[in-house]
């Protein structure tokens, strides 16, 4: 007997600029993501100031849910999803960011999003920015290194959680905050551009302003927390963390210390800012001593006490391992590479699966902060086929999935406090980091290949009859 609760919120997750399409239908402006071109397994994603119509930007179209929304989540509710991650394009409400009014056409879309949910029964979880930032803002004000982006997004926060206080209950402020302790976050999350940027994973860095626009990001979360509590007390309003669990590659202290030093760092600073409502102590060292100096508000530490978070969500991928000496071998993985770990294999894409790992993380972060988790991204990318019969046995994502459930299910019996799980891609969807379609997460597949060719039918895969029988046994049928 699984340890799962009644209620337990099983479901997928997707997120707009890797989905929707529709780029310039709508009213919608162009965002971030808009502007870069596709890469591949081998060749990074291109950031270019103005768009090259002669070139392939994954984003334009991606698997066209802006159009099949309804054929889209008709197919999750015949898995028998409880919830559905999903976002809202920034650009497609407030098309410049900075816009006085909201684009009506653009909240009348997700109006249909939701009421199409609504009739299968699944309850929407609602990132309000992810990856998407409008363009606009970072042209016109290099994005959150500018406080009066705080402002922007307040305003569009505040519009949305407004317009659907009836339709959503679940909301998140930012995907993956803690990205902006990377170079990679400047850009693709915080929309600050630096002179010289190519790689949109690899921008030109500058770390007194990247931080200083996290810190932004954070007291605009806690702002849109704060609006949102008071729009609807109903609402239970989380953060994001894209969860880099480390090992430390040795029982060397040193190995050890300068683990705990990068977990601190890269996973805990945000989610102790979004839930605590304080910087904590060690990042006050690390300001210290790379010269960083941030500039607080005058209610900044008032807003970030007040505005702090009702449940903690996360992705997990992977593992990885960590050491103070050189040398090592490296393996891939979700925005940030690590040390190989050899009692681990590893995917398609280099990057390490570790189901134990999950309920490490998951007991960590409970004894961490003691409120409701949920893993809100998690899956395997696999070059997935079709056979001669026109189907797609992907035994390898079933087992991917099933050993974290059952790990998911184990930290349940230890004691965490775990409310749902939305497993990423629950679609083919174009991949963040590489642009790729031939990278598949989902439970459907989506004719179109790496070069945006294909008839964009959906096909259910082996995987999609599998998890519709877990959801059905609330996580028994394995």
């Amino acid at each position: 007997m699984a340890n799962f609760k009644e209620g337990f919120l099983w479901g997928g997750a997707i997120a707009a600029n890797q989905c929707e399409g529709g780029y310039k239908e709508g009213g919608k402006g162009l965002s971030v993501s808009d502007m870069v071109k596709g890469g591949t397994h081998s060749e990074p994603r291109i950031f270019t100031p103005t768009i090259d119509e002669a070139q392939y930007y994954p984003s334009h179209e991606a698997v066209d849910f802006y159009h099949r929304f309804k054929e889209d989540i008709a197919l999750f509710g015949e898995m028998g999803f409880k919830v559905f991650r999903m976002s809202i394009a920034w650009s497609r409400i407030f098309p410049n960011g900075d816009d006085e009014q909201p684009n009506e056409e653009g909240l009348q879309y997700y109006d249909q999003v939701f009421d199409e949910l609504r009739k299968y029964g699944i309850e929407p979880l609602v990132t309000l920015s992810h990856y998407e930032i409008p363009y606009n803002l970072v042209t016109k004000y290099n994005g959150f290194a500018s406080r009066k982006t705080i402002d922007f997004f307040v305003r569009y926060a505040e519009t949305v959680m407004t317009r659907y206080q009836n339709k959503v209950k679940y909301w998140l402020t930012f995907n993956e905050i803690n990205i902006g302790v990377l170079n990679a976050g400047g850009l693709l999350s915080m929309g600050i551009l630096h002179e010289g940027t190519r790689e949109m994973f690899n921008p030109i860095d500058d770390p007194q302003i990247r931080f200083q626009g996290l810190h932004n990001q954070f007291v605009a979360s806690a702002k849109a927390v704060i609006a949102g509590h008071k729009i609807n007390p109903e609402f239970k309003i989380g953060c994001m963390i894209a969860h880099m669990t480390m090992y430390p590659h040795t029982c060397n202290p040193s190995d050890v210390l300068l683990c705990q030093h990068r977990d601190q760092i890269m996973n805990s600073f945000c989610g102790d800012v979004q839930v605590r409502g304080t910087y904590p102590g060690f990042i006050q060292r690390h300001f210290r001593e790379n010269g960083i100096s941030i500039a607080f508000g005058d209610d900044d530490e008032a807003i970030l006490k007040a505005g702090v978070v009702d449940y903690y969500t996360f992705s997990y991928y992977m593992t990885s391992c960590v050491s103070h000496e050189s040398g090592k071998e490296f393996t891939a993985g979700n925005l940030m590479n690590g040390i190989k770990n050899p009692y681990l294999q590893a995917s398609d894409w280099g990057w390490q699966i570790d189901p134990v790992g999950l309920r490490y993380t998951l007991n960590q972060l409970h004894d961490r902060y003691g409120i409701p988790l949920m893993v809100v991204e998690n899956g395997l990318g696999a070059d997935d086929t079709i056979d001669q019969s026109g189907n797609i046995h992907d035994d390898y994502r079933i087992d991917y999935l099933r050993r974290h459930v059952q790990e998911m299910d184990e930290a349940i019996a230890d004691g965490v406090n775990l409310i749902g799980y939305t497993m990423w891609g629950c679609i083919d969807l174009v991949s963040a980091q590489t642009g790729e379609m031939k990278k598949r997460y989902g439970f459907i597949y989506v004719d179109k290949d790496n070069a945006g060719e294909g008839t964009l039918e959906r096909k259910r895969k082996d995987s999609f009859y599998w998890y519709k029988k877990l959801i059905a046994s609330n996580g028994d049928e394995l």
